[in-house]
C-alpha cells in the first residue's frame, strides 16, 4: 500500500478548511542553490541559441510555428517555489506564460513536456493521486484534443518520465486512460484521464514486445506535417522500485527513437521532435555555442544519445537532470541538433521558434531560448484564472491534513550538501529511520530526500514534501565486509556520486582514489566503534534501497529483511519526539580526503 493510499481517507473524510499553508511547498531555492540563482537565469534568458539551413532564403511561404517545452513538472501545482527570493513558477502562473507565448506564434503552437510531468509531487496533487495534474494539463489543450488525443489538431503532446513507473504501469494506464483510484473519487467523478497524447518508443512488454504507448504522434498546423517522438532513459528500472517496471523492458534510447524516425519518414515527415526523460546540465557561459569562448558539449547523457540519432531529428526536448540546457549538439554525422531543457517544477520553459519548408516539409530554421515563469513580472502577474481555482479546489480538498502541525524547526534545515556529501536534512532524516527501528545505523538514498525545511512551524505537508514517495522502511543484517560494499557502491557503476545519509555510521573517503577503492581503510566506525568486517550489524534503509535501487545491489543481500514503518512516519514521529524548537546540522559524519 503506497502513502498516498494510506493517508487519504483520512484527508478526505474530514471537514474541509479554507485556510492552505503555504508551508507544505519548499520555499528552499532550488534543486542545486549553488547553481540556480537570479544571476544564472538572466543569464539563461538572455541567450538566444540559432541555427539556420544554408538556402533557408529561398523558402517563399515558410510556416513559423512555436514548440513551448517543459520538464519534470512533479505535480508542482500551488506556488511557493522561490529563486533567489524571487516566486516563481505554480500551474497558474505556469500557463500564463504559455499563454502568452501561444498569442505570438505566427502560425501556431504545440505545447511539449518531457516526463514526470507527475510523481515526487507535493501534496494538493499527490494526495489525490496526481489527478489534479493531469487536469491542468488537460486545461492547456484545445478543443482538437477533446476530440482526439491522437488528432493531428491536438496542440499538447508528452512522455513519461522514470516517475511516472512509481506505482506501475496499470496505475500509468488509469491516470492516463481514465477510471477512479480504489480511495476516489477526488475532485473529479468519474475520473476520465488525459486528453492529452503520450508517447514512447523505447519502453516495451517483455512479453511480445509491444510498447505500452504509441511510440509517435504526428502534429499538423497548416500544412506542414511534424513528428514527436517520446522516450525515457534507458536506466529507470535502476531508480524505479521493481514493482514499479515489473513486466516492462527499457530499450536503447537512439536506437528505439531512430526506428520511428523511419516510419515517420516512410509517411512523408521530415520535421521531427524528440521528447526524452534524459538529460544533463549546461554551463551557459562555458558551453553555448552563442559564447565566442564557449564549446559544443561533447559527452553527457544526452550528448551520448543525440550523438547516434538520424539526421531527419531536428530538436530533442530534454528533462531529468532539473536544469538548464539550450545549444546546438552534432550527431555522428554532423548534423546539428537543437536540445533543451528548462529546469524544473513549473520555473521555466523552453520558447522554440521553428520554420519549417512546406514543400520539402523539412525544417530550415530554429532557434530557441529558455525563459523563467517569474510570478513577479510579465505574465506571471497575471495568473490563468481557471487554472488557479482548479488549484485551489486540490489545496481545499487536502489542507485537513497537511496543516497538521507537527514542531517547529529553529533554523533552516537545507539539503545542501558539503564537499563530502553530507546534509542537515540527511542527517535529520537518517537518524528518524534508527530511531524509528533501533539499529545500529541507518542508511538514505539522496534522491529520496525532495526539499529541506524552513525555521518556523513544520508542518505535516512540508514533511510530506521532504519525503513523498511512502516508501517502507526495511531492517536486515549486513556483514561489516558488505557494508563497506555498499558504501563503495556510492561511487561505482553510478552515473554521478550518491552520497547516503547516514546516522550511526562515521566513515572518509578519498576523492583521488577510483570508484570501489575510496572508503578509507579503518576509517569506519559504527556508533564510535571501528567496524569489523566478520561482524553483523543490523541495518536500516528504505524498501527502494533494499531491492536495489540506485544501483546500491550490496542491499539485496542482506539476510532477515524485514518490513516496517512508512518513513514519512518516522520522520513525524522523531520530528514531534524531539525538544522544540528542534534542528539538525552537518556534523562531519562524513569527511573527504582530496
Amino acid at each position: 500500500m503506497t502513502l498516498k493510499r494510506l493517508f487519504l481517507t483520512a484527508a478526505i473524510g474530514v471537514s474541509m478548511l479554507t485556510g492552505f499553508s503555504t508551508a507544505v511547498m519548499s520555499h528552499d531555492d532550488l534543486d542545486n542553490p549553488k547553481d540556480n540563482t537570479v544571476q544564472l537565469r538572466k543569464q539563461v534568458e538572455n541567450l538566444t541559441v540559432q541555427w539556420r539551413a544554408a538556402g533557408a532564403a529561398k523558402t517563399k511561404t515558410p510556416r513559423h510555428i512555436k514548440l513551448l517545452g517543459f520538464n519534470d513538472f512533479h505535480g508542482q501545482l500551488s506556488t511557493g517555489k522561490l529563486v533567489g527570493g524571487r516566486p516563481v513558477g505554480g500551474a497558474a502562473v505556469l500557463a500564463s506564460y504559455l499563454h502568452a507565448a501561444e498569442a505570438q506564434a505566427q502560425d501556431g503552437s504545440i505545447i511539449v513536456h518531457a516526463g514526470d510531468f507527475v510523481g515526487a509531487s507535493p501534496a494538493a496533487s499527490a494526495l489525490l493521486q496526481d489527478e489534479p495534474s493531469i487536469t491542468f494539463l488537460n486545461m492547456l489543450a484545445n478543443s482538437a484534443c477533446a476530440q482526439s488525443k491522437m488528432s493531428r489538431g491536438c496542440n499538447v503532446v508528452g512522455t513519461l518520465g522514470n516517475h511516472e513507473f512509481d506505482e506501475g504501469l496499470k496505475e500509468v494506464k488509469r491516470l492516463l486512460n481514465g477510471g477512479n483510484y480504489a480511495s476516489g473519487p477526488f475532485l473529479e467523478n468519474p475520473w476520465t484521464g488525459s486528453i492529452v497524447p503520450y508517447v514512447n518508443a523505447n519502453v516495451v512488454r517483455t512479453k511480445g514486445g509491444q510498447t505500452i504507448l504509441p511510440p509517435y504522434v504526428i502534429k499538423k498546423i497548416k500544412d506542414v506535417n511534424i513528428g514527436f517522438i517520446g522516450a525515457v532513459l534507458k536506466g529507470t528500472p535502476t531508480i524505479v522500485t521493481p514493482t514499479g517496471v515489473a513486466g516492462l523492458t527499457f530499450k536503447d534510447e537512439a536506437a528505439s527513437i531512430n526506428q520511428q524516425v523511419a516510419k515517420l519518414k516512410s509517411l512523408g515527415i521530415h520535421a521531427i521532435v524528440v521528447t526524452i526523460h534524459q538529460g544533463q546540465a549546461q554551463s551557459p557561459s562555458n558551453e553555448n555555442p552563442t559564447n565566442p569562448a564557449g564549446t559544443e558539449p561533447t559527452s553527457g547523457a544526452i550528448v551520448d544519445i543525440v550523438k547516434q540519432l538520424d539526421d531527419e531529428v531536428d530538436i530533442v526536448v530534454s528533462g531529468h537532470s532539473h536544469s538548464f540546457m539550450n545549444t546546438l549538439i552534432s550527431n555522428n554525422n554532423g548534423k546539428k541538433m537543437l536540445v533543451v531543457q528548462a529546469f524544473s517544477a513549473s520555473t521555466a520553459y523552453d520558447d522554440i521558434d521553428v520554420t519549417i519548408d512546406p514543400i520539402t516539409q523539412d525544417v530550415v530554421e530554429k532557434s530557441a531560448r529558455v525563459l523563467t515563469t517569474w510570478a513577479d513580472q510579465g505574465p506571471g502577474l497575471a495568473p490563468d484564472t481557471a487554472v488557479a481555482s482548479l488549484v485551489q479546489q486540490a489545496e481545499a480538498k487536502v489542507a485537513p491534513l497537511i496543516n497538521q502541525a507537527i514542531g517547529t524547526a529553529a533554523v533552516d534545515i537545507t539539503t545542501v550538501e558539503n564537499s563530502a556529501g553530507e546534509s542537515a536534512m540527511g542527517n535529520l532524516i537518517a537518524d528518524a529511520q534508527k530511531a524509528a527501528t533501533g539499529t545500529d545505523i541507518a542508511l538514505m538514498n539522496p534522491g529520496g530526500i525532495r526539499a529541506g525545511l524552513v525555521a518556523g512551524p513544520v508542518t505535516w505537508g512540508a514533511l510530506f514534501t521532504i519525503q513523498p514517495f511512502g516508501n517502507t522502511l526495511v531492517t536486515m543484517k549486513l556483514t561489516g565486509a558488505q557494508i563497506l560494499t555498499a558504501l563503495e557502491q556510492q561511487w561505482l557503476g553510478q552515473p554521478f556520486p550518491r552520497i547516503m545519509k547516514s546516522s550511526g555510521i562515521a566513515y572518509s573517503w578519498d576523492n583521488a582514489m577510483p570508484a570501489g577503492s575510496r572508503i578509507v581503510s579503518g576509517s569506519v566506525k559504527i556508533n564510535g566503534v571501528p567496524l569489523v568486517t566478520s561482524q553483523t550489524y543490523n541495518v536500516t534503509v528504505n524498501n527502494f534501497m533494499a531491492t536495489g535501487g540506485d544501483n546500491f545491489t550490496a542491499f539485496k543481500s542482506g539476510t532477515n529483511q524485514t518490513g516496517g514503518a512508512v518513513d514519512l512516519d518516522a520522520l513525524i514521529a522523531y520530528v514531534k519526539s524531539l525538544s522544540q524548537p528542534f534542528s539538525a546540522a552537518i556534523e562531519g559524519r562524513i569527511t573527504r580526503l582530496n
